[in-house]
C-alpha cells in the first residue's frame, strides 16, 4: 500500500472506531490509543487521567509504539481494529 492508501483507510477505520458504541477491551484500547498518537504524530505525553495506573498503562502503551514510523502505526491501527470488529463474541 501506498502512504495515501494507507492513509485513506486509517481514516476509514479511525471514523469506524469513533462511532462504535460498546466499550472496547482494555488492551485493545490501549492498543488504538498507542497506534493513533503514533499515527498522527500527537505529543507522546498520555492524557492525564485521575487514576494514576491508567496514566501508567499509557504511558506504557507508548513506550512501546515509539519505534514505528507513522505509516507502520496506522496499518497496526487498521490492523488492531479490523481484528477486534472481526472476532469480537
Amino acid at each position: 500500500m501506498t502512504s495515501e492508501e494507507i492513509d485513506i483507510a486509517f481514516q476509514k477505520v479511525v471514523t469506524l472506531v469513533n462511532d462504535h458504541q460498546d466499550p472496547f477491551p482494555a488492551d485493545v484500547l490501549l492498543k488504538l490509543y498507542a497506534y493513533y498518537k503514533k499515527a498522527t504524530n500527537a505529543p507522546h505525553k498520555p492524557s492525564y487521567s485521575k487514576k494514576p495506573l491508567i496514566t501508567a498503562f499509557k504511558t506504557n502503551a507508548l513506550f512501546q509504539a515509539q519505534h514505528f514510523t507513522e505509516d507502520e502505526a496506522k496499518q497496526l491501527y487498521i490492523e488492531t481494529a479490523n481484528h477486534y470488529f472481526l472476532y469480537r463474541k
